[in-house]
C-alpha cells in the first residue's frame, strides 16, 4: 500500500474522531496527516514526519484559534430555555401584587411565577417585558 493513502487514512481516523469531541484538537492532527500524504510523494519517511509535525503545529497555531473564536462567537449569540424568555413579551394571568406575594404571568404557552421590577402591581391582563430570570421566576416590567 502506498505511503500517502495510508496518511489519508490516518487523515480520515483523525477526521471521525474530531467529529466525536468538542475541543478541535484531533482535527489538527488529520491535517498534519494530509500534509504528510502531500510529502510523501516527494520524500521519505523522515521528511513526511517532518510534514506531519509541522502541519499539525500550523494548524494548532493557525487554524485552531479561528475555529474556536468562530464556534464561541455563535454560541453565545444563541439563547436557550428559559434564558430565551428575557426581553419577551408577557400577559399578566395572575395580579402581581408584592404585598400579597402573588402573580403569575402567561409566556409561549407556560404560566410562570412572576414579580415586579419596581414593585408596583401590576394588574392581570395587562402586558409586561420580562427582564430578568431567577430560577423559576420572572421579573417583569410594564
Amino acid at each position: 500500500m502506498e505511503m500517502y493513502v495510508i496518511w489519508l487514512i490516518i487523515a480520515v481516523v483523525f477526521t471521525v474522531l474530531e467529529i466525536c469531541t468538542t475541543g478541535f484538537a484531533v482535527l489538527c492532527f488529520g491535517i498534519g496527516a494530509v500534509f504528510a500524504a502531500v510529502a510523501s510523494s516527494f520524500s521519505g519517511l523522515t521528511g513526511q514526519m517532518v510534514a506531519f509535525v509541522i502541519g499539525s503545529a500550523l494548524s494548532f497555531v493557525l487554524v485552531r484559534p479561528f475555529v474556536l473564536r468562530f464556534l464561541t462567537k455563535r454560541q453565545a449569540e444563541v439563547k436557550t430555555n428559559a434564558d430565551a424568555l428575557v426581553g419577551k413579551r408577557a400577559i399578566v394571568s395572575e395580579t402581581i401584587d408584592v404585598v400579597e406575594h402573588s402573580g403569575r404571568v402567561a409566556i409561549d404557552g407556560d404560566d410562570w411565577k412572576a414579580v415586579s421590577e419596581d414593585g408596583s402591581r401590576i394588574e392581570k391582563g395587562q402586558t409586561v417585558e420580562v427582564v430578568s430570570r431567577d430560577s423559576i421566576v420572572l421579573t417583569v416590567r410594564k
